[in-house]
């Protein structure tokens, strides 16, 4: 006798068909670029940190235009979707910020505090968002933490111009204010949520990238 419990499991998707969901082959590759960046902090190549940091960005704003355009997704595509974002999210913007501190201050023992901060507020802002939403049709509770990355990259231009030790205490100072406005109560409107501000994001990306790659170079 077939069970109601038999029937749910056997309508389940597999696991990995989510993959070729175009949104989520979108937060994928962010993911990737999460991983090059968290890379190439860890080896000091700070430069090349900042592109991955970048482009996590711009493919984590493009899912979600994708999303939006795309036709016939059904409920569970649009939760695992979601799901999928919060869980990158901490990565991208929590973990691999952390790992860039720690590694910029040579991985003293000092700046594990910091990192701590950084990864909690990114831990915190996520689940409050999951629990609650936006605090109205366009507008969060809080910083969203993509605005970390879009900062952070914009910051670190000054680490050729300010000596290591001041520029470092620019980076804590940057890095701990911006967790502070990630879990604090003020109302910032969803950027991602509107197609200018991906594009304009688009134009940034490749800004900031040929700056950096001009400073490899």
């Amino acid at each position: 006798m077939t069970t109601s419990n038999d029937e749910t499991q056997e309508l389940q998707p597999a696991i990995i068909s989510y993959v070729k969901d175009l949104p989520n082959m979108c937060s994928l590759a962010g993911l990737a670029c999460t991983i090059l960046a968290i890379y190439f902090s860890i080896i000091g190549v700070y430069y090349a940190a900042m592109i991955g940091m970048i482009w996590a960005v711009a493919f984590d704003w493009a899912d979600g235009l994708v999303a939006r355009k795309m036709k016939g997704r059904t409920g569970n595509d649009r939760i695992f979707g979601g799901q999928l974002d919060l869980l990158i999210d901490i990565v991208s913007y929590g973990v691999a910020p952390a790992i860039l501190l720690l590694s910029y201050g040579k991985f003293e023992p000092i700046f594990l505090p910091v990192a701590f901060i950084i990864l909690a507020a990114s831990a915190i802002r996520l689940s409050y968002f999951s629990t609650f939403g936006l605090s109205d049709e366009s507008k969060y509770t809080g910083l969203a933490l993509d605005n970390n990355n879009i900062i952070l990259v914009f910051i670190f231009l000054l680490e050729s111009i300010l000596p290591d030790g001041l520029f470092l205490i620019v980076l804590c100072v940057s890095t701990i204010t911006l967790a502070v406005l990630n879990v604090s109560q003020i109302k910032t409107p969803k950027f991602s949520g509107n197609p200018r501000n991906v594009y304009l994001l688009a134009f940034y990306t490749l800004a900031i990238t040929f700056i950096y790659a001009w400073k490899l170079w």
